[in-house]
């Protein structure tokens, strides 16, 4: 079945940052070269192939990106597919959208030799080099799978699976760690259907049939705290009922034995205020209104999720005694959750900063923008390193990136997100490559714990430190679980001639 037809106008018209006259031209240009590049070709779904770069262009537009990236997102298959080439395309439009093109065209070399395991590690190597260079390469190329996972069906059933499994094991897990909470929640799902269809089936029965339930009890809890906020001056820019993703909601069901009232969070509730302190006022309104859940509130905007989610989360014994998620957070914070590092061009002033934190001009990058992606620096960091087929490193990275993550603390108070099961050591290499290196001993909350205890969600790690001798010890590579700490403990090792 054919997706629907877009133009060019539906793009332009979803672009969140408004373009001047000579931006809007870019595109317009962009796509006019495409339309006559791709004239004549049809996709196996059987409609025109313009319309997969519109719709790679659209997905952009609609989490916040510029008139660069989305003119590069029309264009990312024309060097491949078309006679028009890669030169032809700097000559027209510059060298930088040249570039993002070329890195699209480059991850989409799939290596089709080898185990496929091997296969995996190396399109996983090339994400992660894409990512070190340019983050906007990654966000085309999920646009592009995303349209691709939309017109899935249109391919053999042994196709329809790969692409499935990539797209679960490594696209959706990247979008997470990009923050980009819609195109990862839409990945998950279509990935869902064709991997699982009859749990697919399932789950989107159950989860029709208790929203269909739901919906009074939510609309009558959205009217009242419109009410009650309104009343405590509180502005309100939206109050809208949500349902959990399909993928998510599955997964919950399984550890609760597929039982269906036992998942708190299915149907929920989310206000959006414009100020942070608007946020904690509305939580003790929602409280005042609705008995809280003991031990169901989470303030991820204190401590922020790795990925930087902000949001109050809350659960409430609603009408009928059905339990209802209250979400609460600025327009900002919604937009970061579902856009995630795109959302910075919508709220960062000198959009320059952005362009300087991706081309790494030095001296000019947004502190705003690094801290919250340090993984993508880390990835910077070790660049030398990933362009080595290392299958050890390459694990390494996964965990890194794409295993749960904690957050634990300096004694200062300072926040340090690292991979679930991770280590003192490893939060010693975290803080500083000097820090582990020189560290004796480690302290959790204040006791002595071996070095190879598992650290725990928001737990205070103090680091006892050598000032005359650097320690890296073999053993430490039996337990460390970052890939940071496994290469220091080794670059030492070598230098001293242990291994």
């Amino acid at each position: 079945m054919p997706h629907s037809l877009i133009t060019i106008d539906d793009v332009l018209k979803n672009i969140r940052v408004p373009l001047d006259a000579k931006k809007e031209a870019l595109v317009r240009v962009a796509y006019e070269m495409a339309g006559k590049a791709h004239r004549g070709q049809k996709r196996k779904s059987g409609e025109e192939y313009i319309q997969h770069p519109l719709h790679t262009a659209l997905n952009l537009a609609k989490i916040g990106l510029g008139a660069r990236t989305i003119t590069a997102g029309i264009l990312h298959d024309v060097p491949e597919d078309t006679e028009i080439t890669l030169k032809q395309i700097e000559e027209k439009f510059g060298k930088e959208i040249a570039e993002l093109v070329d890195g699209v065209t480059k991850l989409g070399h799939i290596r089709l030799r080898g185990t496929k395991e091997e296969i995996y590690l190396e399109n996983l190597r090339k994400m992660f080099l894409a990512m070190a260079q340019d983050v906007r390469v990654v966000l085309i190329k999920l646009a592009d799978r995303l349209h691709n996972m939309e017109t899935l069906d249109a391919l053999p059933e042994n196709k329809r699976r790969r692409i499935a499994l990539e797209t679960m094991e490594i696209f959706a897990p990247i979008a997470n760690r990009l923050g980009i909470g819609e195109i990862k929640a839409r990945l998950e799902d279509l990935a869902f259907k064709y991997l699982e269809p009859k749990n697919y089936e399932l789950v989107t029965k159950l989860c029709k049939e208790q929203y269909e339930q739901r919906k009074k009890q939510i609309n009558k809890v959205v009217s009242e705290l419109k009410q009650e906020l309104q009343k405590e001056g509180i502005t309100v820019i939206d109050t809208f009922g949500r349902t959990k993703h399909l993928w998510s909601l599955f997964q919950k069901l399984k550890r609760h034995d597929m039982d269906i009232n036992k998942i708190y969070d299915l149907a929920g509730i989310r206000i959006i205020v414009p100020q942070l302190a608007n946020c904690y006022e509305t939580l003790g309104i929602v409280h005042k209104k609705y008995r809280p859940l003991v031990g169901r509130i989470k303030d991820y905007i204190s401590l922020p999720k790795p990925n930087g989610y902000q949001s109050i989360h809350t659960t409430i014994f609603g009408p009928e005694g059905k339990f209802l998620e209250v979400q609460i957070r600025t327009k900002k914070m919604d937009d970061e959750a579902e856009f995630g590092i795109a959302a910075h061009w919508i709220y960062t002033e000198k959009k320059s900063r952005i362009r300087d934190f991706f081309f790494r001009r030095k001296g000019t990058q947004s502190p705003e923008v690094e801290k919250e992606i340090t993984w993508i620096k880390q990835l910077r960091e070790w660049q030398n390193e990933l362009g080595k087929n290392d299958r050890e490193f390459m694990e390494g990275l996964k965990i890194d990136f794409f295993k749960n993550h904690i957050f634990a603390f300096t004694p200062l108070g300072d926040i340090i997100d690292l991979p679930e099961e991770s280590t003192p050591i490893d939060f010693a290499y975290r803080v500083h490559s000097e820090i582990g290196d020189r560290a004796l001993s480690a302290k959790v909350n204040g006791r002595i714990v071996p070095l190879d205890y598992k650290v725990k969600n928001g737990e205070v790690i103090e680091i006892v430190t050598s000032k005359e001798h650097k320690n890296p010890s073999r053993d430490w590579l039996r337990f460390v679980k970052t890939s940071a700490a496994k290469s220091h403990i080794k670059k030492f090792m070598k230098r001293e001639g242990m291994i």
